[in-house]
């Protein structure tokens, strides 16, 4: 089985040809300025993928998307060959730990929804010139520039003992690579979670300053302050009376740490008191929910389904998922034809003509009761339309 290499590669190349585009996060110094529009940009892909481990919220949003999206079934023109596809869509390897097609959409989703690009291959064994694996690569260590013709991408790679030569892939044909929402003039797409750094820097800088606060002042601190009277022989002793409290002190405290309870019994004026009781901890419910929803905005989840509680009687409204529908459908949009080349090549190598069609099943987001209480009102219109379409015989039955 062939395999590609440089999937595996971690040494982006340094420069670019005319009409370039690369997959790449460009290091840029100090002195430089922000990049041209001429120029390519760069899919921060270190940066992203820090974002989502950062924030566990968009990781959960991004997770939620890739299972909503759904399963498909691979329906072929040929009955005669719909059960050979049907075991090639349920079997074929995706790298080295997963198997199915299924599991190939997934991380390809996955890839193109938090990169912005997605990119695939098509192993095939060069003995028996059969389609036997599957598997995804990072977008990174692929250069993509446009082809002669419209619609032609070409990619090309750059081996490390040749740093300033660009090499093309040996078989491009089996090359699948797919850009999510690319600007006009563009090859290269654009990440859902483009935006996000900024908010989520704030937002982590939130957390740290809780945690920071609950380090100083949810850890209780005491302050034990012994006021000696106006007596000569009190004020000559106090320091003495001063350690002797403290040692008694620090006794009981660390007696606690073992579960016995000791009473602190002094004679004199001694206050005690906790340290920072008459501070107050910023609320931070405001802007941390300010925040939370920009970046659930950004990936159109409704917030219940994430655990956020913002109303005691929320629940998906009509609206809601009619948007969250359209949402997953762009993204069975963007599938579907990877999913139909894939099934096409692997028909093609094993002799047949026939063509591949991706159904996907039914995205279920409305409750079970107004589903049944829908259906019946649309038999119920329909019985309706049906008699005022024969009058006669609704007054012929009604004579009789």
């Amino acid at each position: 089985m062939e395999n590609m290499s440089i999937f595996r590669r971690r040494n982006p190349p340094k420069n670019q040809s005319s009409g370039a585009q690369i997959l790449y996060t460009a290091a840029r110094s100090s002195g430089e300025g922000k990049l041209s529009p001429e120029k390519m940009r760069p899919l921060e892909t270190e940066l992203y993928s820090r974002l989502r481990a950062a924030v566990p919220i968009l990781d959960a949003a991004i997770q939620k998307i890739i299972r909503l999206t759904g399963s498909f079934q691979l329906k072929c023109s040929d009955p005669a060959m719909q059960p050979k596809l049907d075991w090639f869509v349920k079997h074929v390897p995706v790298g080295a730990s997963m198997r199915s097609l299924q599991s190939f959409s997934d991380v390809y989703l996955d890839s193109l929804i938090t990169w912005g690009n997605a990119l695939g291959e098509m192993c095939i064994d060069p003995k028996t010139r059969t389609l036997t694996a599957l598997q995804c690569g990072d977008p990174s260590q692929v250069v993509v520039m446009a082809g002669k013709h419209p619609g032609e991408c070409r990619f090309y790679y750059r081996r490390e003992d040749e740093e300033q030569e660009l090499r093309a892939l040996p078989h491009p044909e089996r090359i699948l690579f797919t850009a999510l929402s690319p600007p006009a003039g563009e090859l290269l797409g654009v990440s859902v979670l483009r935006g996000l750094p900024a908010l989520s820097q704030i937002l982590l800088r939130i957390y740290e300053c809780i945690g920071q606060n609950y380090d100083r002042m949810g850890n209780v601190r005491y302050a034990v302050v012994y006021h000696p009277s106006n007596d000569p022989s009190d004020r000559a002793y106090a320091g003495e009376r001063a350690r002797a409290i403290a040692e008694e002190w620090s006794a009981g405290m660390a007696a606690s740490l073992s579960g016995e309870v000791r009473d602190f019994v002094c004679a004199g004026d001694v206050e005690i008191k906790v340290i920072g009781a008459e501070n107050q901890l910023l609320s931070t419910e405001i802007p941390v929910r300010q925040l939370l929803e920009q970046m659930i905005a950004k990936l159109s989840i409704p917030p219940f389904l994430l655990g956020l509680n913002w109303s005691s009687t929320e629940r998906m409204s009509s609206q809601q998922a009619d948007i969250l529908t359209s949402e997953l459908e762009y993204y069975r949009r963007l599938l579907t034809p990877v999913l139909c080349h894939i099934g096409e090549t692997f028909l093609r190598l094993c002799g047949s003509e026939a063509t591949v069609e991706a159904e996907w099943s039914h995205i279920n987001l409305q409750d079970e009761t107004a589903l049944a209480q829908a259906r019946l009102w649309n038999a119920q219109a329909q019985e309706i339309e049906s008699r005022l379409e024969r009058p006669g015989e609704s007054t012929a039955a009604a004579s009789i």
